[in-house]
């Protein structure tokens, strides 16, 4: 199997021992995006600033792969609170215009570094 690394400063560095996205088989595996700007390395208050962010981010790597938002085929949020759930749709439903990709979207106890959301997408070359 082969497989291509992915890293772009668009997006933040990842935060441990993994990558910011993997290519294989057409297919991009983008790691968990939380909402850090990537070139103040700072991550704004606000489960709504944090969404948008990660958004850019997402853009950003995608861009740097010749991609755009159109090519997400599914992505996974988690949110540390259910009750910000209509206040990240509203956003994150801003991004997808035309055909949104497919979603799931679960409560975790906790993200790293005490993040508000973290989102993660598979992406369609």
């Amino acid at each position: 199997m082969e497989k291509k690394i992915i890293a772009c400063s668009l997006a933040p560095k990842a935060l441990g021992p993994y990558c910011q996205a993997v290519e294989t088989g057409g297919f991009v595996f983008c790691s968990g995006m939380v909402g850090v700007n990537p070139e103040t390395n700072t991550a704004p208050e606000g489960v709504e600033a944090q969404a948008r962010q990660i958004m850019e981010n997402i853009k950003g790597l995608l861009s740097s792969q010749g991609l755009t938002l159109d090519n997400i085929v599914k992505t996974t949020i988690f949110l540390k609170n259910m009750d910000d759930f209509g206040k990240v749709n509203e956003i994150y439903g801003s991004y997808f215009t035309g055909n949104p990709p497919a979603r799931s979207c679960v409560e975790v106890s906790r993200l790293p570094k005490d993040f508000l959301i973290e989102i993660e997408s598979i992406v369609k070359r």
